[in-house]
């Protein structure tokens, strides 16, 4: 369970955010900036993580007292390079957080960081990953834990959901925008598998009440409910005023690695009482609505 160093919630100083022109970092960006939190958004167009001058450059930009969430990332990490680079990105930031003294680091890792059969998953489960995804986020939480002596914060999410989100990967985010165009939505298989969805939203209210009360430890960003893909992508089609179709077409390769995912979420409930998770059907249609209003606004 996570210890709050801070027991009200009392607004950081400044936060800085490296990756804040990526889906999950522009959306933290985003609350904080509507909880008028001064906040420093750093996309790469300012702080290129790759550059040799990187940890130079984040030494300069960093104060004391800073805040600091680490979002910044090769996503999703599938290979040998992709790894490396991810590495080398959280080597730069380490190597600027060695002379820094900042207030607290928050590091957006990802739940692919558990073993496939831990299940439920909870805060102590074991973290064995099974893909370079799964190792570069254990890996990086690592490094960034043993580069400074702050508080140190990982939140573990499982797979997001939202508007803004241009990975377009299998799942809410894809299905939604299938029926947008009128196409059928596809599954794979029959879509049996079972995963618990988090809506982008509360990634970032989490993110906000773990700065707010300079949190210590580690927790997952999961509702609780596990809902197979077949479900979801009869949810989403029901969104659409044109009737939807939803097919199956043949998996290519094997099946997943992880076919079912299921968490126990009390942890988060005993951190944050008053935190309530959008319940899925209700996100997907608060997604569907954004996303409209993206694109015709």
């Amino acid at each position: 369970m996570l210890e709050h160093l801070n027991p009200n919630p009392l607004k950081p100083s400044r936060v800085v955010i490296i990756g804040a022109g990526g889906f999950v970092g522009g959306t933290i960006s985003k609350k904080l900036a509507a909880k008028a939190v001064n906040t420093l958004a750093l996309t790469r167009k300012e702080l290129d993580l790759l550059t040799v001058s990187a940890a130079a450059k984040l030494q300069e930009i960093l104060q004391p007292g800073d805040s600091v969430v680490m979002v910044s990332a090769v996503a999703p990490a599938k290979t040998v390079p992709d790894l490396m680079l991810n590495l080398k990105m959280a080597e730069a930031v380490c190597n600027a957080l060695a002379t820094a003294t900042i207030a607290q680091l928050v590091y957006i890792s990802s739940d692919a960081v558990y073993a496939d059969d831990a299940n439920p998953v909870n805060e102590r489960s074991y973290c064995a990953p099974s893909t370079v995804h799964g190792m570069m986020h254990a890996a990086r939480e690592l490094m960034l834990r043993s580069s400074t002596e702050a508080p140190f914060t990982a939140l573990r999410p499982t797979l997001i959901y939202g508007a803004a989100d241009f990975h377009n990967g299998y799942g809410p985010n894809r299905f939604r925008r299938q029926a947008a165009k009128g196409e059928p939505i596809t599954l794979f298989g029959e879509g049996e598998e079972k995963r618990d969805h988090v809506a982008i939203e509360d990634v970032a209210t989490l993110a906000a009440l773990v700065l707010e009360h300079r949190s210590v430890g580690v927790l997952n960003v999961a509702t609780g409910v596990s809902t197979s893909f077949h479900d979801i992508a009869h949810m989403t089609a029901a969104l659409f005023p044109n009737k939807v179709v939803v097919k199956s077409v043949p998996r290519q390769g094997a099946r997943p690695h992880l076919t079912h995912r299921f968490f126990d979420v009390t942890d988060c409930i005993k951190a944050f009482p008053d935190f309530h998770y959008t319940p899925l059907d209700k996100g997907l249609l608060l997604a569907k609505q954004a996303e409209e209003k993206r694109n015709h606004g």
